[in-house]
């Protein structure tokens, strides 16, 4: 398979924001690696025996489920301890594992910032592929500036799954996923706009990006706890309409 390229990530603290339920906090990061750019379709294509049509355009049309599979047979390919284990379609991150896994919200986030405190870190149109630029599919990875960090495209061209839930209580095992895509509107491209989607979807203007980094703690690591997952599951009273009730 295609070398993955990753940056080093220096620890530090990044603010994040639940706009639902109006909630603001600090996640303290301990160093972590996460891709230079988005997994391409040649990187996916290697891995599962197919063509890419488009080597070096992030691989899209790919769910969460597939990203997690991928990032497993990435660290069996290099001979690293796989993150993730499965139960049917329940997912397990063992957080210790110095495989390859998706990034957390909190990391990503981090990353994407590199120091910046606005809602890009530069103008879009130097640095994001977004609907400003007319193009009708995502667009090759690195044809924009990078980030202070060395990373491209985190804002722009595709959104990028992350591990954590969406929002648990509202939207049961949705996965969140950041950064905004080819179609969006500034708007939506952004360090802090937080979107996402279940499992299994798969939409074009949707990829990934991995991430590394083993840690010495039990079902909690980068701003994510299993705990937390239960916490922000459980409702008082009755579902407001619309809510999806947690299995």
């Amino acid at each position: 398979m295609s070398d993955i390229e990753l940056a080093r990530i220096a620890g530090g603290t990044v603010a994040l924001h639940d706009a639902r339920r109006k909630v603001r906090w600090s996640v303290d990061l301990e160093p972590f690696e996460i891709g230079v750019y988005p997994v391409t379709q040649e990187q996916l294509a290697e891995m599962i025996g197919e063509t890419a049509s488009h080597p070096r355009r992030p691989a899209t049309g790919v769910s969460w489920l597939r990203a997690i599979r991928f990032c497993n047979a990435a660290s069996q390919w290099e001979g690293l301890d796989p993150a993730y284990t499965f139960d049917g379609e329940e997912v397990a991150w063992h957080v210790e594992a110095d495989g390859y896994r998706l990034p957390t919200e909190a990391e990503w986030e981090f990353a994407c910032r590199a120091g910046s405190t606005g809602p890009d870190y530069g103008p879009l149109t130097e640095i994001a592929w977004t609907s400003a630029d007319g193009v009708s599919a995502p667009q090759e990875v690195g044809g924009k500036l990078p980030n202070l960090n060395g990373l491209f495209d985190t804002l722009g061209n595709v959104w990028e799954w992350c591990w954590d839930l969406l929002d648990p209580a509202r939207y049961d095992d949705y996965r969140v996923f950041r950064g905004g895509g080819f179609a969006d509107d500034a708007w939506s491209v952004r360090a802090s706009t937080r979107r996402g989607g279940a499992p299994r979807m798969h939409h074009e203007d949707v990829g990934f990006r991995v991430a590394r980094g083993g840690f010495e703690t039990t079902d909690a690591a980068q701003g994510w706890s299993a705990q937390a997952d239960l916490e922000r599951a459980a409702v008082d009273g009755p579902l407001p309409f619309g809510w999806t009730p947690r299995r």
